[in-house]
């Protein structure tokens, strides 16, 4: 019996080794690249939260490399996840964004209705955030497919504006201090509500003054518009009364007999007094002509600096307004532009999504403007004693963050307008890259890395109908998803364009939603 499991026991320990041994083999055959490629894989993203007390959140950085979103408070990251975005053709875009429009129960008008969840739309085009399926790497149309119990959890946490970026590689904010950035005055910030309050009245008084005044030029122009005719008929009438004056002077000198300059005389003097009436009426005509054109022309004066004030003074009560609001500033190296944006929570006109303010565009100076600079988005994250405390997330090859602040000159007229009221969520993104044509009105800065592949900004066609055949070849494509998302009859090229218009921007296709 000892002999039988000694011999079991001395097989097991064989064949152990030798599958020791095959497997060592395995390995020393494998490729090279294969076996790094093997080592290298990246960790597999797991959903997770902080374990703290969240904050609210102030921006959420989608990794397109590491397919994981996190989502930032002031204090640092409160919640990741992983998540799928675009394929190739349908490239998720990077670049910096903002949550433009909520939806809890969304559904696409592009791709059969398909259900997208708890969507946080980032562009008008069809870009967004929404809970979905995720087989572990990219598989959307262009979108952020976030898990659908973590979609649901962060809907009611993120705001209208809140800072969305799109990174081609794992990015994280980091503290950052320099004189570029913007330092409130405590004072003007605690000021704001009475000069909103006060300039807001102002410009109240202001447009009923203009309304007044408006009302005040109709009235005189009224008054005004007859005296021109009339003038010209007494005119008319006088010349005709002189020249009936003169005839008769002239009758009187040729009468020869009494009763001929009796007769004369009796018509001479009806047509004098006929002319010296029509002169006097003329000469009052001509003075009241004269005074109300005076006034029509000083009303029309009048209205025209009341406009002027209330123009001026609605500005200065949306400044007043806006200076609670956080302001977002952009600046361009590809058109040496200073923009600004701040939301006015008023809802658009078309339906859709809040307007933003955007009436200040000014020149900027940029050193070394032909020298790439990179995309960094700087973020005001808190307050820090009387002062603000700074993050930076860069996404784009160029400077390092400080340096690109180094090269940027504000213009003092920007600062001295904005800085003393800049509060926490504040911001200031400086890229090689003009702002997209995705910005407009309703939206905060949109700007896409051209550099890298923006297939979710392509003009995409309609999921076509069950019914239409398709061509040969297109069963072939299939994502796997399928069910969610139903395939189109192809899928579209990369769309590049290099920066400074090397190559034809990519078609845009606006008013549809993913």
């Amino acid at each position: 019996m000892k002999i039988r499991l000694a011999t079991a026991h001395s097989t097991v320990v064989t064949r152990c080794w030798m599958a020791s041994a095959v497997v060592a083999l395995a390995v020393v055959a494998m490729p090279v690249s294969a076996l790094a490629a093997k080592q290298a894989r990246p960790a597999k993203v797991v959903e997770a939260m902080a374990p703290r007390n969240a904050g609210e959140p102030i921006m959420a950085i989608v990794s397109i490399k590491s397919q994981q979103v996190t989502f930032y408070d002031a204090d640092g990251w409160i919640a990741r996840a992983p998540v799928s975005t675009g394929v190739g053709g349908r490239e998720t875009p990077a670049g910096v964004f903002a949550i433009l429009e909520k939806n809890k129960d969304h559904r696409s008008n592009m791709y059969d209705d398909a259900h997208m969840p708890h969507m946080q739309r980032i562009t008008w085009n069809g870009v967004a955030l929404h809970g979905g399926p995720l087989p572990g790497y990219a598989a959307s149309h262009g979108c952020v497919r976030m898990p659908f119990g973590f979609a649901d959890r962060m809907f009611d946490k993120t705001r209208i504006g809140m800072r969305v970026i799109v990174s081609p590689m794992d990015a994280a904010p980091v503290d950052i201090s320099h004189p570029v950035l913007l330092v409130p005055k405590p004072d003007v910030i605690a000021a704001v509500p009475a000069r909103a309050e006060a300039a807001t009245r102002e410009a109240a008084e202001a447009a009923t003054a203009a309304a007044e005044a408006k009302k005040l030029v109709a009235a005189t122009a009224r008054e005004a518009k007859p005296l021109p005719a009339a003038l010209r008929k007494l005119e008319a009438a006088k010349t005709r009364a002189d020249a009936q004056l003169a005839a008769a002077d002239k009758a009187l000198a040729a009468a020869s007999t009494d009763q001929a300059k009796a007769r004369a005389e009796e018509l001479q003097q009806k047509a004098a007094a006929k002319a010296a009436d029509l002169t006097a009426q003329l000469e009052a005509t001509k003075s009241d002509t004269t005074a109300k054109l005076d006034a029509a022309a000083a009303a029309k004066e009048a209205a025209k600096a009341a406009d002027a004030k209330k123009t001026a003074t609605a500005t200065a009560a949306t400044d007043a307004k806006l200076a609670a609001e956080p302001v977002s500033i952009y600046i361009s190296r590809e058109t040496q532009k200073l923009y600004v944006r701040r939301n006015t929570h008023k809802p658009a006109p078309d339906g859709g999504g809040e307007v933003f303010d955007f009436s200040i565009e000014v020149p900027v100076t940029i050193r070394d403007a032909g020298k790439p600079i990179g995309t960094h988005v700087f973020t005001a994250m808190a307050n820090d004693g009387a002062g603000l405390r700074w993050s930076a997330v860069t996404i784009d090859d160029g400077d390092t963050a400080k340096a690109a602040l180094d090269r940027i000159t504000i213009p003092q007229e920007v600062l001295d307008r904005i800085g003393p009221t800049a509060l926490p969520r504040s911001s200031i993104v400086i890229s090689d890259e003009p702002l997209s044509a995705e910005t407009n009105y309703r939206t905060e800065f949109v700007t896409v890395l051209n550099n890298h592949p923006q297939g979710g900004f392509v003009t995409r066609k309609p999921t076509p109908r069950p019914d239409v055949d398709f061509a040969s070849g297109d069963d072939s494509y299939d994502d796997g998803f399928s069910m969610f998302f139903p395939r189109e009859r192809a899928p579209q090229g990369n769309a590049m364009r290099r920066r400074s218009g090397q190559n034809e921007p990519p078609v845009y296709q606006r008013n549809w939603w993913e």
